[in-house]
Formats: structure tokens, sequence, C-alpha cells
């Protein structure tokens, strides 16, 4: 439940997210909650974990399997597919989402089953300058809420070219270790190798620790692009970056840049992810649109109100009440009551009470209610008209 106070806040971090996403030209899209399961083992992927371990499926009435959508990235791309809104529209797309999404795993400080994301998609005309304006906009978000050690931990997963040649060297690496690794590494060893260096088993870290680096195995092409971002990044004012060739992030559809923000506490210890994002490549073809490259970005919102309020929050965040109306008797009543109906349909935020009070209790609840002004109406009041 989130409810008064902190209720303001998550306001203040929602309507912040959009205003930032509105100054890069991204449209709000609303999708559904619900949607087919397919739909997320087609995009995030059947090696990931959100897709084997975390989602929370079923079947409806008519048999059909429905998914609590886990992420918004394909819900986005679905209706991109289904509504043709690639057709005569100045390409990139740009789109930018609030919302619930709900994932089973260990609920911790900031992180929860049903959780809200914003996130921003930018499908159609790919470039390095996207990618960095993208990364930007998250960086941008975050230092506008005060954060003031953001760092964006970033890595290449490189072209097709790329990652089919470091696919085949950890296949070779991993070889002689898998046999006495968890089940999710054998099952991934077969799926997807790269998840393996996402895995939070402390033995197999140790031996994920010491595989072959992707860097290693960029094309000339790929690290070039990557150069070309890391470049940009400057140009866009983010100087603090932090090269991570095991970042591989949990979702199957990225296949270029990915990036993560990391914050830091106020004695320079990393506290972890509070979003990432990433380039992909055939996400929209494999859902059933046209060959159109995108990047997009996400960051949970509990997780940055958890950290928001422990590092950043110095005081209270109301919303301030404009009028509070203090009616003295039944006559006086009715004219607040006019009074009150003006008010709002000017735009003013009123409280009005429609108990009798004392002044004493009546000016003690405007208040409590935090109001800019207090209106106090009588029979003298209403006798002179004022």
């Amino acid at each position: 439940d989130i409810y008064n106070e902190e209720s303001n806040e998550y306001s203040l971090l929602i309507n912040q997210a959009s205003n930032i996403a509105e100054r890069f030209n991204y449209v709000k899209m609303i999708t559904p909650i619900l949607e087919s399961t397919n739909l997320f083992v087609r995009s995030v992927g059947e090696s990931s974990d959100i897709v084997n371990k975390e989602m929370y499926t079923f079947l409806d009435k008519g048999g059909r399997s429905l998914t609590l959508r886990p992420e918004v990235t394909a819900g986005i791309m679905r209706s991109i597919a289904t509504n043709k809104l690639y057709a005569n529209a100045e390409l990139p797309l740009k789109y930018y989402y609030v919302g619930p999404c709900f994932r089973y795993e260990r609920p911790q400080a900031g992180r929860y089953r049903q959780f809200h994301q914003f996130g921003i998609e930018a499908v159609g005309n790919p470039s390095a300058q996207l990618d960095a304006e993208t990364i930007s906009l998250g960086y941008l978000y975050l230092k506008s809420l005060k954060f003031s050690n953001v760092k964006v931990v970033i890595n290449s997963l490189g072209d097709e070219e790329t990652r089919i040649n470091y696919r085949n060297a950890l296949k070779q690496y991993f070889s002689q270790y898998i046999e006495n690794m968890c089940e999710d590494c054998k099952r991934r060893f077969e799926t997807n190798p790269l998840r393996i260096l996402d895995c939070k088993v402390p033995e197999d870290n140790e031996i994920a620790k010491n595989a072959p680096k992707l860097s290693d195995f960029l094309s000339d092409n790929a690290r070039e692009y990557f150069d070309k971002v890391l470049n940009l990044l400057k140009l866009f004012g983010i100087d603090n970056v932090v090269i991570d060739n095991s970042l591989v992030r949990g979702l199957d559809y990225y296949t270029g840049v990915v990036w993560e923000y990391h914050i830091s506490s106020n004695d320079a210890t990393d506290v972890g992810a509070i979003g990432g994002g990433g380039h992909y490549k055939n996400l929209l073809k494999e859902i059933g649109g046209p060959d159109l490259e995108g990047v997009g970005l996400a960051i949970g919102l509990e997780r940055a109100h958890y950290l928001w309020s422990t590092l950043v929050k110095k005081e209270p965040v109301d919303n301030k009440l404009d009028f509070y109306i203090a009616p003295m008797g039944d006559n006086a009543l009715e004219v607040g009551i006019k009074f009150a109906t003006s008010l709002r349909e000017k735009g003013y935020s009123v409280s009005i009470p429609y108990e009798n009070k004392s002044l004493k209790s009546l000016l003690k609840s405007a208040s409590k209610s935090n109001a800019k002004f207090a209106i106090i109406i009588g029979d003298e009041e209403i006798n002179n008209d004022n």
C-alpha cells in the first residue's frame, strides 16, 4: 500500500519522469497489464530468469495462457506491430510508459513482486547518437531527483559476428566446469551461455569471473560503434562512466550496447542498480512487426523511491492545499459550498468541512491541512457580502 506522504513522493517521481520524457519528445503509451504468455516467451527469451522463474502465468476461462506483464517493452512492441504505428510515421517512434509489473522474486528493500516501472522506447533509425541520448535521458532523470552520485555502468554485446564468436568461446570455457555448476547454469549453457555470466550462485560466479571477456571478441564495427557511444556520452554531459565486460542484463532481446544506472551512498558505497537499458535489433520483427531496431530503458520506481528517500529527501513532500474554507453556521456553509465550487472550477484545490465546528477547531483543521489560505465565512461576512 502506498498512501499519505509516500503517495505524494511517488507522484513526484512519476511526474518528474513524465516531464523528462516529454522534454525529449516522447509520447505516453498505456498497454494492458495482461498479455498473451507467448508474447513474453518470444520477446524476453526462454533462457531468461524472468520467463523461467518469475512470471505470473495462468489459463483464463477460454483456456488461453495469459501472463501479468513482467516488463513493458514487449507490450510496446506488440502495440507498434498490431496498430501499425510505424506506417507513415516519422522515425524513430518515441514512447514512454509508467505502470505496474509483476515478477515472482524474493522481496527486499525497494523490490517487490508488484512494482512500477518508468521507461522509454525509441524504435527506428538506430544510431550511436540515439543510444547515447537514451542513456542521457535516464541520467538526467536521476540527476533531477538530486541524486549526487550517479554512475553509468556500460558494456557492448556487439553485433551478430561478435556474439557468435563469443558464444562459442563461452561454451568451450564453461564445458570444463558445467557438470558441477547449478541447474540454471546447465540450462543456460544449452540455451544462452551469456546468461551464465549473470549467475548469482557464489561458486558459479567465481568461475564466471575467469571466463573470456566479451570485449576481446568485439568485431571492428562493433568496437567502433561502442567507442562512438562512449565519446557521445561526454557530449551529453555524462563523465561518470564505467565499462563492465560482465554486464549482460537479464533480457535476451538486447543485441548491442547495454547499461545500468548505479547510485552511490554518501560514503561512496555502490548501493546497486536503479535501472538500465539497451539496444535491441530483432525484437519488433520477432513479435510480428517490421525489421526496425530500437533502444530503451526502464527504471524501477520502488527502487528509485527507496534510494531517494534514504539518500536525498530532506523534508516531507506534501500536496499543498490552496484554500481551506471555514464556515461558521448553516448559512455560511451554503455560501462556502458555492465558493468552493467556484474556486475548484477555476483550478484551485479546496477543502471544506461539512460539520459544525468552533472557530478554534476550524483554524486548527486549516493549519493541519497545510492550506496556503484559510477563508472564514460567518454571518458578518455574509451580511456584508464579503
